[in-house]
């Protein structure tokens, strides 16, 4: 609406003065970068600079300084203090905010920039810069926690997966030895079946090795130089099995007898002519395993096993080749000595009946003899020649007798 005509004055009349408007002071404000205003209705809209505030959030969020954060939270509340009347123009570049509020504003920021030189010094400087290197290290010692996190987890998925195997592993382990066990006591069972069938045939073969005919048919076979063999292999077995402190032998045990029966057996083949050349000949082995463990025996123990093998060496020593093979074995003189300290009378029966057969064989003796008075025990034949047993009494005089022979060769 247009304003009306202005009226006429009348006579005397002075027109009125009117005021000129007064300019608001010039405080800087209105010039300042900060702010921008203009006036609607006694309120003031004012542009305030996003890149001040921006460059105040940016520098309280790097932490160079709490008076930066309360300068930027400052801002912040004025802002928010006027927002509640703003009213934002279509590109945002304007908010309508009270004019005390933008005084209040204008000076807290003329403040700071007063005060900030004095609170940033380079001390703050360098303890930021401090601040900035030990975030820096804490972030790096995060990194390194989270690949130690990590690889716990992949040394405990490999631990649960070696557990995993290792339970089999023992499971394995126990179904093995479940069926050790059991192939053990197969064998065991085996063991003596065996045992006790070797002992049963190897029994009636002693027997039956007592006839000629019968020897002639065994050693006629096949299996004659076998059979030795593995008789060989059965006595070193059977004495490697004895302990060091048993004083007496279950003869009624199927070992035991086993034993003995192959010692019998043997026995009765070297009591016939071809049986004593067959094992000259054919079965050295056994002749020298018998001879070892004549000397691995304790005295006193298994007599009837030594008495078996004295008996065997001395129906081959009727042999003359089966004599100078015996005696010419290493260590036969000393064995004679250490088997005549047996406290078995029918042990020392068969020493004295084997040393014999060595003295009343000039060729054999000839080569012996040197060895034999250097180490002869005549004190322990002029001890057996007193004894009890008659036999034994008669066989250590006659054996006196004998020996004089070396006397005279001397």
């Amino acid at each position: 609406m247009a304003n009306p005509c202005p009226r006429p004055l009348a006579a005397g009349q002075s027109r009125p003065h009117r005021a000129k408007p007064r300019r608001a002071p010039s405080d800087g404000v209105t010039h300042s970068p900060v702010a921008r205003l203009r006036c609607h209705h006694g309120e003031c809209t004012a542009a305030v600079g996003g890149g001040f505030i921006e460059r105040l959030r940016r520098d309280a969020h790097r932490g160079q300084s709490e008076s930066l954060a309360a300068a930027a939270g400052a801002l912040r509340r004025r802002a928010g203090l006027a927002g509640d009347a703003q009213k934002a123009e279509p590109m945002g570049e304007f908010v309508k905010i009270r004019r005390r509020d933008l005084e209040r504003l204008t000076t807290e920021v003329m403040q700071l920039r007063d005060f900030l030189p004095k609170i940033i010094n380079a001390d703050i400087l360098g303890t930021f810069q401090k601040l900035d290197a030990i975030q820096s290290n804490v972030e790096k010692k995060e990194e390194e926690i989270e690949q130690l996190k990590m690889d716990c987890e992949h040394f405990r998925a490999r631990l649960e997966t070696a557990q995993a195997d290792c339970m089999k592993e023992k499971k394995e382990k126990l179904d093995v030895r479940q069926q050790l066990n059991e192939a053990k006591q197969q064998l065991l069972q085996q063991a003596e079946y065996c045992t006790e069938m070797g002992a049963a045939v190897c029994t009636l073969l002693w027997g039956v090795s007592s006839n000629e005919e019968a020897v002639k048919t065994i050693l006629g076979g096949t299996k004659a130089v076998k059979f030795f063999t593995i008789t060989a292999q059965t006595m070193e077995s059977f004495v490697k099995s004895l302990s060091e402190d048993m004083k007496q032998q279950d003869l009624d045990s199927d070992e035991n007898q086993f034993v003995l029966a192959l010692a019998g057996i043997v026995t009765n083949v070297a009591a016939l002519a071809c049986g004593r050349e067959f094992l000259v000949s054919s079965s050295r082995e056994l002749l020298d395993t018998m001879m070892h463990l004549l000397g691995d025996m304790k005295p006193g123990l298994c007599t009837k096993f030594k008495v078996l093998m004295l008996m065997s060496l001395y129906n081959v020593s009727i042999n003359l080749k089966g004599l100078k093979y015996i005696s010419e074995s290493p260590g036969f003189i000393p064995l004679l000595w250490w088997l005549l300290n047996d406290p078995d009378t029918e042990v020392c029966l068969h020493v004295l009946r084997l040393l014999q057969s060595v003295i009343l064989e000039p060729e054999v003796l000839a080569k012996s003899a040197s060895e034999m008075r250097d180490t002869l025990p005549f004190q322990r034949i002029i001890a057996l020649s007193k004894s009890r047993n008659a036999d034994l009494q008669a066989l250590a005089k006659e054996l006196l007798e004998d020996l004089k022979i070396l006397e005279y060769e001397a």
